[in-house]
């Protein structure tokens, strides 16, 4: 039995074996169920967890309309990564182009400063994805005005 996350994005995707493909053989998610006659697929990785089903074209309460290219404007998904450079590698050397080449930076948390090492990617359907390494926490010690 799988144990669900309190948030897990559910994705229309426009060819489901292409974003398995992408998902599962190059970036590394494992599919934890999946409905083949439903198009549908329950996906992971390293805890981060997406549901992804085949656009049929047909009118559903899931659906909204004008569902057009590339999807997921507006949103991108943040994901823990444990190895970004070889995952980014991965990427471009199997055809992918990164949308932000890796990098580290560095966000304010209160009085905190969390690094990570992130890059972005789209996926076959224009989601756009963060990939991201965990650098730790460092004092901020910049002044303010």
């Amino acid at each position: 039995m799988v144990d669900f996350n309190k948030l897990v994005p559910e994705m229309i995707v426009s060819d489901i074996k292409v974003s398995l493909k992408f998902y599962c053989k190059i970036i590394g998610f494992q599919i934890e169920y999946e409905r083949p006659k439903n198009g549908f697929a329950f996906i992971s990785y390293h805890g981060s967890q997406l549901m992804l089903e085949q656009d049929y074209f047909h009118k559903s309460p899931w659906r909204v309309e004008p569902l057009q290219q590339p999807y997921g404007r507006g949103m991108n998904l943040s994901i823990d990564c444990p190895d970004v450079k070889a995952l980014a590698k991965a990427l471009v050397t199997s055809g992918h182009e990164l949308r932000k080449p890796v990098e580290e930076a560095w966000y304010k948390e209160n009085k905190q400063l969390h690094g990570e090492s992130n890059f972005l990617v789209l996926d076959p359907d224009g989601y756009l994805l963060r990939f991201a390494q965990d650098l730790g926490s460092k004092p901020d010690n910049r002044n303010e005005l």
